[in-house]
């Protein structure tokens, strides 16, 4: 093994003290926490907590008002939107809506990201869309529109997306929203065997308590822009805090 490799931070995301305020709210009032390489992390919290904010900081998508993300070893907070591709290239997002394209195939959105990285050779594209597609159970469907796709099936599809350029770390925020529960059982079972069979970070925003077993080994849970717990789902389920409880039981005044 290399020097690198021996050397190589356990923690794949550390945030310190990270603010974000637009206009006269304060979305993120000082968040810290660390995201262990190759693990998988729910963040819950109720309406207004700051979770989808805090991923787009992660992915680098909007600017910090102050405080500090380092991501594989790199600070990002301060790098131009240039110096900020590297840092993207290691990162995949699901978006809540999934964000496929409606006109192009299940294909051309699955090869989209290997397009813009500048892959010119279409057969190698075209073997790394049907791996992929496999790896989410849709083969057979890359001919497809988005529009013929159950809600089921387009999430899958997102998540083919997502992967396709092999990131270290995959972000999704609310990957099952809209979805029966059944389905949605099956897309936090795949997003569980993806990160585990890849190796790769996967930080999930959700609402659905029953799933935190499934897809997490650690759940943070933000309240007013600040993380109120850490710790494992059985923690999280097993701890008598007041607010805590309150929230897992969905008897607080915070919407879920």
């Amino acid at each position: 093994m290399g020097a690198a490799a021996a050397t190589r931070d356990p923690v794949f995301i550390r945030v310190r003290d990270l603010r974000k305020q637009i206009g006269e709210q304060r979305i993120l009032r000082g968040v810290t926490m660390e995201i262990a390489r190759g693990s998988g992390v729910a963040i819950i919290g109720g309406s207004g907590a700051g979770k989808s904010v805090f991923l787009k900081l992660v992915m680098g998508l909007i600017p910090a008002t102050s405080g500090s993300i380092v991501v594989d070893g790199t600070e990002i907070t301060g790098l131009s939107e240039r110096q900020m591709g590297p840092h993207r290239r290691k990162m995949g997002l699901l978006f809540q809506d999934g964000a496929l394209f409606d006109s192009l195939t299940v294909e051309e959105n699955v090869g989209f990201p290997l397009v813009e990285a500048g892959w010119k050779d279409r057969e190698k594209v075209r073997a790394k869309v049907d791996e992929t597609l496999a790896a989410v159970e849709l083969s057979g469907h890359k001919h497809k529109l988005p529009s013929d796709l159950s809600g089921g099936m387009r999430k899958r599809a997102a998540l083919a997306r997502a992967i396709i350029t092999d990131p270290q770390g995959v972000l999704y925020d609310e990957p099952t929203s809209g979805l029966d529960p059944v389905v949605a059982d099956s897309i936090y079972h795949l997003i569980r065997r993806t990160q585990r069979m890849r190796g790769i970070t996967s930080v999930v925003v959700t609402h659905d308590m029953k799933s935190l077993p499934v897809v997490a080994d650690q759940v943070v849970y933000m309240r007013e822009g600040v993380v109120y717990f850490a710790g494992s789902p059985a923690d999280l389920l097993a701890s008598r805090d007041p607010v805590v409880r309150q929230f897992v039981e969905g008897r607080s005044g915070e919407t879920s």
